[in-house]
């Protein structure tokens, strides 16, 4: 059996494995993978003119015209697509649920202005992720997947982060990297076990990013099997890139072809990047992050799976928080 990926989603429609869901308490953890030496980081340096083009570049226009990831990748890697559900509707609902296959969070908190968007360029073309803001020495770094910083041999351009976006608008501001990150297995080979990305952001009207939106905790070799919450702004149908969405249940690790977490989650394209938390407070809105959304199978739908943080993913963060 070949598994099939999704590429920004790199995602398809992406949540429950069986009917129902998943069910009953948090699992027991599973085995780890054995901690093995970090390799380096691999980083991309925008230039001082690179960051003034995008700084300028991304009005309320471009950003809502923005295409997920996945759906720039042409009708090749369309083939490995689930079809959205046409006449698909947003769901509402109380931030209480749990589980949560896919709704609008309402419950406001922390999470509201830590998670955001990312917008860029990938081969000349408008795109979109989704991000979060973490602790860090520098002030200054998101969290994302590997895929929302480079793809198909290229690092994408004219990356900026929007906290809290809101159809368009920037309450926060737009934030420019000066520098993006991913592991090497994903520069290297596209290793979908190690799709993480991070981001060193340029500060914003004299200010660092996190004295503005606050930050969430990271963790990493944490385990497996937890209730998790996860968070984008899905922007393929029913979604529509607007509104932060979220997900909540009992996470699991893929028994199929990865050491990745899985979540029953319907999210869709442009929601790529987005935190995984453990350990998340509904009224506080903070948790400690513990992946990324960065896949789904075409054959498994309403199921994401993001990657695991353990000392490759650290690695990365230490290289990008030290910057």
């Amino acid at each position: 059996m070949r598994r099939h990926r999704t590429a920004a989603g790199i995602l398809s429609a992406v949540g429950a494995l069986l009917i129902g869901g998943l069910t009953g308490a948090t699992a027991a953890q599973a085995a780890v993978p054995a901690p093995s030496p970090a390799p380096t980081a691999v980083a991309h340096h925008a230039t001082a003119a690179e960051q003034h083009k995008a700084r300028t570049y991304w009005t309320a226009e471009r950003m809502r015209a923005a295409v997920p990831l996945d759906l720039r990748l042409g009708a090749d890697a369309l083939k490995t697509l689930k079809s959205p559900k046409p006449g698909g509707a947003t769901t509402t609902v109380a931030p209480t649920a749990f589980p949560q296959a896919g709704g609008a969070w309402t419950g406001g908190g922390a999470v509201v202005k830590t998670s955001g968007r990312v917008f860029f360029t990938f081969q000349g073309r408008t795109a979109s992720c989704s991000a979060n803001a973490v602790t860090s020495q520098n002030a200054s770094t998101v969290m994302t997947a590997g895929h929302c910083v480079k793809y198909q041999g290229s690092w994408h351009t004219n990356f900026v982060f929007v906290p809290a976006y809101a159809n368009g608008q920037a309450p926060y501001g737009q934030w420019t990297a000066t520098k993006t990150l991913t592991t090497p297995q994903w520069e290297a080979s596209e290793d979908i076990n190690y799709d993480i990305g991070a981001a060193v952001l340029a500060p914003l009207n004299g200010q660092k990013l996190t004295a503005v939106t606050g930050a969430q905790g990271i963790q990493f070799n944490g385990g497996y099997n937890k209730q998790m919450y996860a968070f984008g702004f899905p922007a393929a149908s029913p979604y529509d890139g607007t509104k932060l969405i979220y997900c909540s249940g009992n996470s699991s690790k893929d028994w199929l072809f990865t050491q990745d977490h899985s979540l029953g989650c319907n999210m869709t394209g442009g929601s790529s990047g987005g935190p995984w938390f453990t350990g998340f407070s509904e009224t506080a809105g903070t948790g400690l992050q513990v992946s990324v959304n960065s896949f789904g199978y075409v054959f498994l739908p309403n199921r994401m799976f993001g990657p695991y943080f353990g000392n490759e993913a650290k690695a990365l963060y230490d290289k990008a928080q030290a910057s």
